[in-house]
């Protein structure tokens, strides 16, 4: 089932260490995924393609409400469940701090990856990646596409 793959801290430890002695790369990303739009699909899947194991942290409802005044739309569970029912999305952990830095120290990723829209400098974790040998790269997004666009459609 795909709810088994939203993950607690613990079980992703575990899975972690799974995938790790199998040798595989992990990657990293995060974000709210609020409806889920072409885009969002894009950005993951290419995001999946850097490596062998693609994890996703999740922004909670809360985290959410706190950076975008009057979001999520849909509530964590959902978001959860539609990014686990990805093929490309192999494991989402949730977030509620203002940054995933948490996380990312936690699954300590090969690979840290956000959209061209950011600098590597300005990703949050880049330098805990880059000093353990890792990467932290950005893949290019399609243009055109966000959450607030709909948003705004939709209401207009």
């Amino acid at each position: 089932m795909t709810a088994d793959k939203i993950l607690t801290e613990a079980q992703l430890t575990a899975t972690l260490a799974a995938w790790r002695a199998a040798g595989e790369r992990i990657v990293f990303t995060n974000g709210c995924f609020d409806l889920l739009h072409l885009g969002h699909v894009d950005y993951l899947e290419k995001a999946r393609a850097l490596g062998d194991r693609l994890v996703v942290g999740l922004n909670t409802d809360a985290s959410v409400s706190a950076i975008k005044p009057g979001r999520p739309i849909q509530d964590e569970t959902s978001r959860a469940r539609i990014m686990a029912a990805l093929a490309f999305v192999d494991a989402v952990v949730f977030f509620g701090e203002d940054t995933p830095l948490h996380l990312i120290e936690l699954v300590q990723p090969d690979i840290l990856v956000k959209g061209d829209d950011y600098a590597i400098s300005g990703i949050v974790g880049h330098e805990l990646v880059l000093n353990r040998g890792g990467q932290v790269l950005t893949v290019p997004l399609v243009t055109g596409y966000s959450t607030s666009r709909i948003v705004a459609k939709v209401r207009g």
